[in-house]
């Protein structure tokens, strides 16, 4: 199994449980690794055999652009979920950080795997 990752994907959106989070919009940045299997677009050298991660971030950035989530939790799930439905992935594991959430921290955020037995990279 093979990885495409995107690192430090950042997006403003609304975000946050207390109701001056309702009213601004707030940057998260995602860290992506996504289970493919490289060999057909090495030797075809063609995107249409790739796991697009241009597409991938697109997609991503207008979903959570578009979105009102109280949890970085339910993002993360949200967007996992996107993912692998419409990339066909079968293995995730996505970051979520909500920079600033906790003042005295640099990061904080979620970190979650989803997919297929057997897709995640080993350990």
């Amino acid at each position: 199994m093979d990885i495409v990752f995107l690192r430090d994907l950042r997006v403003d959106t609304v975000i946050g449980i207390f109701d001056w989070e309702r009213n601004i919009r707030q940057a998260v940045i995602l860290d992506i690794d996504m289970s493919t299997d490289v060999q057909r677009a090495a030797a075809s050298d063609n995107i249409a055999d790739a796991l697009d991660y241009k597409a991938v971030s697109k997609r991503l950035v207008s979903f959570i652009q578009g979105s009102q989530f109280q949890l970085v939790e339910t993002l993360a799930e949200r967007c996992a979920e996107l993912i692998r439905r419409e990339f066909n992935v079968r293995w995730v594991r996505l970051r979520v950080n909500k920079v600033g959430a906790v003042s005295a921290a640099t990061d904080v955020g979620v970190i979650i795997e989803r997919g297929e037995p057997g897709c995640a990279p080993p350990a």
